[in-house]
């Protein structure tokens, strides 16, 4: 078993060759990174939330696994990623053995050490699916690998310090791996489904569920097997909801309370602080004239200066609400199905085509010129247009990437295999163009399911061999295209 678990990650001789371009073209990537801000990060500090929250910016991207590597602590949402904190904390120490030897934080060349990895893989695991599980050739392996890591965000998701390239990975294994089951007609056993689903929910929770789907696919009716169900799906799931709610109790819930505590404090010196305005400047008011009876006149007082002191409580509260419904982060959050713990994350009101044109197939594979790696909840609306005379060559480059998916939806839809990867893009679609959730910047979340359009492509070249020639040329073209394009683009704005 062990010996199995090995060869999963050996690399073989007939792709050393492509993993190693693979692993430079990723290295120069978290050099770009690392380089740019090195001087602003490396420094030791009592607070490293504040110091990576305030000084790294690169489009929505969460700069908390810095934080967590420099000082170790679960500051991601446990009940999203009830695992991940965990996964950093051997680099974590790691990290506190360099930081007393040098006196420096090494945070960003640890984290970039394992985005190299994590892209090299996930390289390799395409690689695979398109090859050994598709069945194209080398070359047009490689050119499609090359195709998918042009993508804007997909560069973006190997060079930033968030969890998506560690899903990204996770998924193209767990594809491999069950395409290799569906090729010899064998299934995706207990052990297999346990390791794939903690690995990948404890990741991101939601990309749990594509392991089940996965395990459905390869055991169909086994799946039902009510050992198999209990012991390989309902046992694993509520042991991990456990451990997130004991995770939250644990390390969040005390915090929590603390800042609570923090809070009220401050709201109450807040609120006395008014009062004393309120009864400093019924006094003055007053100063000059008599008080009639002074028991009465000191009720009264107090009776008016809780009445205004409410009132000016009441009026800044509505200015505030005011100020901040104005705010980009506001104006971009769309309006929620319904309110909710989960629900209030959901959204409604942006709009779903637009989304799909510049978003979906446009942001997350051709980065947007204005308001470039700019953040949705800081300083970029939602909806960004393609500007200028290349406009039209990025909305061609959109039109001609979007036929080839669908039409290898189509050469493909007898494939089982095909729809597996497609119901993990659908599934997607569904939480973010559906329900709305995370709507607002879904290009982020490119690296959860944007797999699925080179693994469609790979059945149009399959299936037009004559063709073939036409198409590699129009997609070495838009490779090329993309790689200059997204790359200036980074390099001029990380």
């Amino acid at each position: 078993m062990l010996k199995r678990f090995i060869d999963i990650f050996r690399i073989r001789s007939g792709e050393r060759k492509e993993c190693l371009i693979a692993l430079v073209w990723f290295m120069a990537l978290n050099l770009v990174s690392v380089v740019t801000y090195w001087e602003k990060l490396h420094v030791v500090t009592g607070n490293y939330r504040k110091l990576f929250v305030s000084k790294y910016h690169v489009s929505g991207f969460d700069p908390l696994t810095y934080v967590v590597v420099s000082d170790w602590d679960t500051s991601y949402n446990v009940y999203r990623h009830p695992l991940l904190a965990f996964f950093f904390w051997p680099l974590s120490m790691t990290n506190k053995a360099l930081i007393s030897v040098t006196g420096m934080n090494w945070a960003l060349p640890l984290m970039g050490v394992v985005l190299t990895v994590c892209g090299t893989y996930s390289f390799l695991f395409l690689r695979r699916i398109l090859h050994d599980v598709i069945g194209l050739g080398q070359r047009d392996s490689n050119l499609l690998c090359a195709f998918f890591f042009s993508f804007g965000y997909i560069m973006l998701s190997v060079m930033v310090p968030d969890h998506f390239v560690m899903s990204m990975t996770c998924l193209l294994l767990a594809l491999w791996l069950a395409g290799e089951k569906l090729k010899r007609g064998s299934a995706m056993n207990l052990w297999q489904t346990i390791g794939l689903f903690l690995l990948t929910a404890g990741v991101s929770l939601n990309n749990g569920l594509k392991i089940f789907l996965m395990a459905m696919v390869t055991r169909r009716r086994r799946f039902l097997e009510w050992r198999y169900l209990l012991l390989g799906v309902v046992l694993p799931a509520l042991l991990l909801w456990y451990f997130a709610r004991w995770e939250y109790r644990q390390f969040v819930l005390p915090n929590e309370l603390a800042r609570k505590e923090i809070k009220a404090r401050k709201n109450k010196e807040y609120v006395e602080k008014i009062r004393r305005e309120v009864k400093d400047s019924l006094q003055n008011s007053r100063a000059s004239a008599l008080s009639v009876e002074k028991g009465a006149g000191v009720a009264a007082d107090s009776v008016l200066i809780e009445t205004n002191v409410e009132r000016i409580q009441r009026e800044r509260a509505k200015a505030k609400y005011k100020r901040d419904s104005q705010k980009i982060w506001n104006v971009n959050k769309g309006k929620p199905f319904m309110e909710g713990e989960f629900m209030g994350w959901t959204d409604k009101s942006t709009p779903r085509w637009r989304s799909i044109v510049e978003n979906v197939f446009g942001e997350a594979i051709q980065l947007h010129r204005d308001y470039a790696l700019g953040d949705a909840l800081r300083n970029r609306p939602a909806i960004v247009n393609y500007s200028g005379y290349w406009r039209y060559v990025n909305y061609g480059v959109e039109a001609l990437i979007a036929v080839l998916f669908l039409v290898g939806i189509w050469m493909g839809r007898r494939q089982l295999f095909l729809w597996t990867v497609m119901s993990c893009f659908l599934m997607d679609m569904f939480l973010h163009l559906g329900l709305g959730f995370g709507l607002n910047e879904v290009y982020i979340m490119t690296a959860h399911y944007m797999f699925a359009v080179p693994i469609a492509v790979a059945y149009v070249l399959k299936h037009f061999k004559k063709e073939r020639i036409f198409l590699r040329a129009a997609i070495t073209v838009v490779t090329l295209f993309l790689l200059i394009w997204n790359g200036s683009i980074i390099l001029h704005c990380i």
